[in-house]
Order: structure tokens, then C-alpha cells, then sequence
């Protein structure tokens, strides 16, 4: 049967679910059970559900968590956490209760600065460029008045435009680099929309006032935000580290750290490092809304800005105090989008007591630190494995299709054994046998 279709998106979903599972699932009755199964029985919520992206043709559902116990600058915390890994949350929890008891989490947001660029070509002289800018500049800030009033009115707007020369790197290649503030907005549709007015306004100036031939290219936000930073920080004296899986405070101390540097100057650690931090990063960027893409990619880029892909994260001891820090950069938003529309986004941030932009910055930093506490505490204890492996036992017994008793009798019997799934599945079947 053909697979091209012309029209799909002009179809309701119920003519695309039958089209997807007569061309690509030979009408399988098993599958069109799971594609209705995971439909809303609300139809009003589910009608909004399936306006969140196009050709919605069911849900699909992820975990909603908590992870409790988090200090926050002295404020307790519970942080919702959206993400299918089980042992995810477990460290997370873990880690807040550990650090609850040593002083909490400390955070400071250095700036929320966020970047936008319109991209040109230009065939004349660098030196007419600059005189050109010099003076259309003020003219060009002036075009954003009317669309910035409502966000300077809320603290944030245009901080300025700056005119890059980016030749040596591509022929006749400039930028207008426009930087923003966004108050509790993500801000993307803000600073797009005031880039192409400044586009526009470019254009029109240029032909009255350039010579040589201007062509504007694009226009369009950045998700690399490295000036838009947040820190979350941790430290106590090494003694009250206490006895940690058998490792003296000290022992463990010096593991860590060195666990830390490896990391700084190893990217194929660096990378499996830093994805431990944004699993915590990345599960409460997803429960508030919040685009967990851009987060990833700015955050990856701030990892390589000296030019070697390093850890976010960094730890010390000095003068008998240990010391665990995180800097990310962080474009976030708690207005518009889906903040108002997804009930469950709604809900995520009255968990969190309605934070501002800057104080998700500080709360999604933390989650970030104390995924990565945790992971380093196993690796340089008892290894990954270990604690990942007791989390997924459930998962392992249910692929094993074991029935409720039999679940119940392999937690009890792996308790306090290693477990793998070769030792789950031959335990069942001694338990069968």
C-alpha cells in the first residue's frame, strides 16, 4: 500500500489513526488498543492536548515525580520531576535529604541576558558598515518601542545592538547581535518578532542610506544564552561527610574530586557527566513547560565554550571543606506558552510556589547538582550499577511477565543480592519450578 499521503493534517485524527494502522500496522487490532488506550476520556482536555503539536493522533505518557527534602537558599522544596528512569528521582531524593541535613543548597543567578541575531551579507566596505550603523542604530532600537512597552513594563526589553563583523569567518558576513531581557518569559516569540521588525528596518535604511548591496539572510533567536548563568553550590566541612559506603569523609572527598577533574579534561567522561547533570536539569525543565531542547543545546555549547567539551559541574576541598558547584546557563520561562495552557505544567509550578523565571533558574540548577552528587557518590562508592539496577528490578520483573505474588517473592529474594537480568530471570524460573 502507498506510503505517501497528500492532505494528512486536513484529516481528523480518527481518519489518520485508521490510515497509520491500515498502511504501516496491517490493522492490527493489539495496536489500535494502545493508540486509543492512551487517549483522554476528557474530550474537551484531550482537544487540547492534541493542539500541543500537529497530526496528534493519541498521548503518549511519561512518570510525573516528585523528589522531596530539597533546601533552596533555606526554603524546603519538593521539585517535580517528568522523566522514565526510575533511578533518576531515587538520586535526586537522595541527594536533598543528604545535603538537607548539611546546610541545603545555595543559588545566585548572575544575569538573564538572552541573545538574538539578525544575519546579512554585505559587498561593501567594512568601514561604510560602520558608519552606516553608527548611525541607523538609534533608529533601529527606535522601531522596537511599541513592541517592547508591555515587557519593559515587567523589568525586561532590548539591552542593546551591536554590529559584528564576521568576514574572517565567511565572505561579506555581519550580524546585528541584539541582546534581551525577557522578565518571566522564555521570551522566544518576543525576541523573534523584534528581530524581524529590526530586519525590516535594516532593509528600508539600507536602501536610502548604504551603498553596496545589503541582503538580510535570517533573523533569529539563540539558544546559546552564556550570559543568561545560574549557580547552585553545596559545601560542609569534609568531617560531617560522615562514613559514606565505607569510605571515610576524607576518602571520599579526594574519589570525588578526582571523579570531578577527570571529567574537566576527559570529553568521554565529560559527556556521560554532564548527561547525569541534565537528566535532573532536563525531567523539571519538562514538568514546568519549558523547551527541554534549547536547555540541552545551550547548556552542551556553554560545556565547550573554551573549545574542549568539559563538566558543568566542579568540586574541591580546602582547609578541611568540601566544596560542589554547578554554573548553567538557563532560558526559562514561567508566563506564556505552555505555562498557562498544560494543566499538569500548572500544577508543577504551584508545587514549586509560582517561582519567577530567575527562581526556576535556581531550582532547575539544583536538580541538576543533586543528580550529579548522586551519581558521582555511587561511582566512586559502590558503582552505577548497583543502585540503577536495585530501581529497574520492577521493570526487569514485569518484562518477565511475572504475576503479583511472584513479583512481590523476586523484591523480597533480591533485596540484598546484585541485581542483573540473568540472575532475575533464572530466579524466576526457579521460583516457577
Amino acid at each position: 500500500m502507498e506510503k505517501r499521503i497528500s492532505g494528512f493534517s486536513k484529516m481528523d485524527r480518527q481518519q489518520q489513526m485508521d490510515w497509520l494502522l491500515a498502511v504501516h500496522l496491517d490493522n492490527d487490532p493489539g495496536h489500535r488498543e494502545v493508540l486509543e488506550q492512551y487517549l483522554l476520556p476528557d474530550p474537551q482536555l484531550q482537544q487540547l492536548h492534541g493542539q500541543f503539536a500537529e497530526n496528534t493522533i493519541t498521548n503518549y505518557l511519561l512518570p510525573f515525580s516528585i523528589a522531596p527534602n530539597f533546601i533552596i537558599n533555606g526554603k524546603p522544596h519538593s521539585i517535580p520531576m517528568v522523566i522514565e528512569e526510575s533511578s533518576v528521582v531515587a538520586a535526586a531524593s537522595k541527594a536533598a535529604k543528604f545535603w538537607s541535613l548539611r546546610g541545603g543548597f545555595q543559588t545566585e543567578v548572575v544575569d538573564t541576558i538572552k541573545v538574538g541575531q539578525v544575519h546579512f551579507t554585505y559587498t561593501g566596505t567594512g568601514q561604510q558598515l560602520k558608519d552606516f550603523f553608527a548611525f541607523a542604530k538609534a533608529q533601529l532600537q527606535a522601531t522596537l518601542a511599541p513592541l517592547s512597552a508591555s515587557m519593559e513594563k515587567r523589568g525586561g526589553g532590548l539591552i542593546d545592538i551591536e554590529l559584528r563583523d564576521k568576514t574572517a569567518d565567511l565572505d561579506h558576513y555581519y550580524q546585528l547581535h541584539c541582546s534581551f531581557r525577557t522578565a518571566d518569559a522564555m521570551g522566544a516569540n518576543y525576541i523573534n518578532t523584534c528581530l524581524e521588525a529590526v530586519a525590516s528596518r535594516l532593509r528600508e535604511l539600507a536602501a536610502e542610506h548604504l551603498k553596496g548591496d545589503l541582503e538580510v539572510v535570517m533573523s533569529i533567536l539563540s539558544n546559546y544564552v552564556p550570559q543568561c548563568i545560574v549557580r547552585a553550590s553545596v559545601w560542609c566541612p569534609v568531617s560531617d561527610l560522615g562514613t559514606v559506603n565505607g569510605l571515610t569523609g576524607e576518602h571520599f572527598a579526594r574519589k570525588f574530586v578526582q571523579a570531578l577533574e577527570i571529567a574537566r579534561i576527559e570529553p568521554y567522561r565529560a559527556v556521560t557527566h554532564n548527561k547525569g547533570i541534565m537528566n535532573g536539569v532536563d525531567a523539571v525543565v519538562l514538568a514546568t513547560g519549558n523547551d527541554f531542547r534549547a536547555v540541552a543545546a545551550g547548556v552542551h555549547a556553554y560545556a565547550s565554550r573554551d573549545g574542549q567539551y568539559r563538566s558543568l559541574s566542579t568540586a574541591s576541598v580546602k582547609d578541611g571543606i568540601f566544596n560542589f558547584s554547578i554554573e548553567l546557563p538557563l532560558a526559562l520561562g514561567t508566563v506564556g506558552g505552555l505555562t498557562k495552557l498544560h494543566p499538569l505544567v500548572r500544577t508543577s509550578l504551584a508545587i514549586l510556589d509560582q517561582p519567577t523565571a530567575s527562581q526556576l533558574m535556581e531550582i532547575v540548577a539544583v536538580a541538576g547538582l543533586a543528580q550529579n552528587f548522586g551519581a558521582i557518590h555511587s561511582l566512586v562508592t559502590t558503582g552505577i550499577q548497583k543502585g540503577h539496577m536495585k530501581m529497574h528490578l520492577r521493570n526487569l520483573i514485569t518484562q518477565l511477565e511475572a504475576s503479583p505474588s511472584e513479583m512481590q517473592e523476586l523484591l523480597a529474594r533480591f533485596k540484598d543480592r546484585d541485581v542483573s537480568a540473568t540472575a532475575v530471570r533464572e530466579e524466576l524460573e526457579l521460583l516457577r519450578a
